[in-house]
């Protein structure tokens, strides 16, 4: 479980914790000359790296130790390898930006808090005081704070009270959390020079690709069809010369949104969706760090096809109200789901501090999340007899953030009394693999790569 504490106000969620408790060991390993076993794994063919990749798995002629990945075995006897998530990715000590003294007499105090960011904007030299986008974050920051002060208040003491999280932040010792130059291995880019491949004749192509421990397939089949992992151990995954890591029980689509027919194909109906789409925003433009979507494209996925009747959605909104009274008001209503709450993620260090000045302008230690049930289905008359409790109009989830981009925290496990067990999941715009989910994205698995990870010593 993820979840550390459970308030009436939300919950309190260890990130860390539950990447690690997805099973991350590698076994059932090939036994090659040498007492090396070849990696579990889908080597990629047809591509420059792969003599690179299959050299990472085979022993070297002066006797060298194998490196990360490598399962070590002896005759007659099959090694097991584990990995865990690199820790120093997740020790934020101290706020990004330390929220000024004063401040903490707003604590509580909305309407004080609304005139003073009212203030500092008309002493802005501008000809305009401030525009409609940002009286408008104002009015719903203001609706919102106290909700997310007092929750997320509560849910530190408990952290602080069990040793989850520590007050005396000068002991802490804090890592640099550097991510290795290589990483960056172009699953996007991958995507999109997809689409010259020659085309799939579908009647002959299979829908699902499941990994063992014998066969390799080509990219183009990685990027055509879904690959599963229906084993009870981790695999690995060597693309482009990159090693990823497969949890057990996990179902990937690497894929743009040009190509969401396999997924399709998989002919599965999901109770829970949840996306992140890649909202188009200034920052994304002027950095171009990733590549976003128009509204109107969003609105293009097929999410009616993959719902079950009563699917939960739940999609990830940034802070600009532009967004999410486009999801409430067009992008729901054009699935057939109806807004039942919105609730919010607030972003703590492991002191329990906000990571941003709560009453920051540029931006909020919180995100949103919108949630919505798909609408028409015969469950939903049926779901008030079952043992699953309603969704609350506002709920928090406070955990530590991964210093890693865009990695979200888990919902598997807040999610768990609002849904019958053992259902289908799956997750839009990906970045990561979790058991018992099916995910989908362009870098679906970006955070999987091998480098995160570190191998767990005995």
């Amino acid at each position: 479980m993820s979840v550390v504490h459970r308030l009436a106000a939300g919950w309190l969620v260890d990130h860390l914790s539950f990447i690690n408790q997805c099973g991350y060991e590698i076994c059932d390993s090939l036994a090659y000359p040498g007492g090396v076993a070849l990696d579990t794994s889908v080597a990629s063919t047809g591509d420059c790296h792969a003599a690179s990749a299959f050299a990472d798995t085979c022993p070297s002629r002066d006797g060298l130790v194998p490196g990360p990945g490598d399962a070590i075995e002896t005759e007659g006897e099959t090694a097991k390898t584990r990995y865990v998530f690199r820790e120093e990715f997740f020790d934020v000590c101290k706020p990004h930006i330390a929220a000024a003294p004063k401040q903490h007499l707003w604590q509580g105090c909305p309407e004080v808090f609304f005139f003073h960011c009212l203030l500092i904007l008309q002493k802005r030299k501008r000809k305009c005081i401030f525009n409609q986008g940002e009286l408008d974050a104002l009015e719903y920051h203001s609706k919102v704070r106290k909700l997310i002060w007092e929750g997320t208040l509560h849910l530190v003491q408990e952290g602080l009270k069990s040793g989850f999280l520590h007050c005396t932040t000068p002991e802490l010792s804090c890592r640099r959390n550097v991510v290795p130059g290589h990483v960056g291995c172009g699953l996007a880019e991958l995507c999109e020079m997809a689409k010259q491949f020659p085309a799939v004749n579908e009647s002959d192509h299979q829908a699902v690709h499941v990994l063992d421990d014998e066969t390799s397939i080509p990219e183009q089949d990685l990027l055509s069809c879904v690959t599963e992992n229906s084993s009870e151990c981790a695999k690995i995954v060597v693309l482009m010369g990159q090693k990823y890591l497969v949890p057990p029980k996990s179902s990937f689509l690497l894929s743009d949104i040009s190509c969401l027919q396999p997924l399709l194909n998989y002919k599965k109906k999901y109770d829970v969706i949840v996306i992140d789409p890649p909202w188009e925003n200034k920052s994304v433009k002027r950095s171009n760090r990733y590549s976003y979507l128009s509204s109107w494209q969003i609105k293009q996925i097929p999410v009616p096809a993959l719902a079950a009747p009563d699917c939960l959605v739940v999609t990830w909104v940034t802070n600009r109200q532009k967004h999410l009274r486009f999801v409430k008001d067009e992008l729901y209503p054009h699935w057939s789901v109806k807004t039942l709450a919105e609730w919010h993620w607030a972003k703590i260090t492991k002191a329990g501090e906000f990571v941003l000045p709560l009453d920051s302008l540029h931006k909020k230690p919180y995100e949103m999340l919108v949630l919505g049930r798909v609408q028409g289905g015969e469950k939903e008359a049926l779901r008030k007899s079952e043992d699953v409790l309603p969704v609350p109009e506002h709920k928090l989830i406070v955990s530590i953030p991964c210093s890693l981009h865009s990695h979200k925290p888990p919902l598997a496990d807040v999610l768990a009394e609002f849904i019958k067990p053992d259902v289908e999941c799956l997750e839009l715009f990906a970045r990561s693999l979790q058991p018992g989910w099916t995910s989908w994205g362009n870098e679906v698995l970006k955070f999987q790569h091998i480098d995160y990870f570190t191998l767990l010593q005995n």
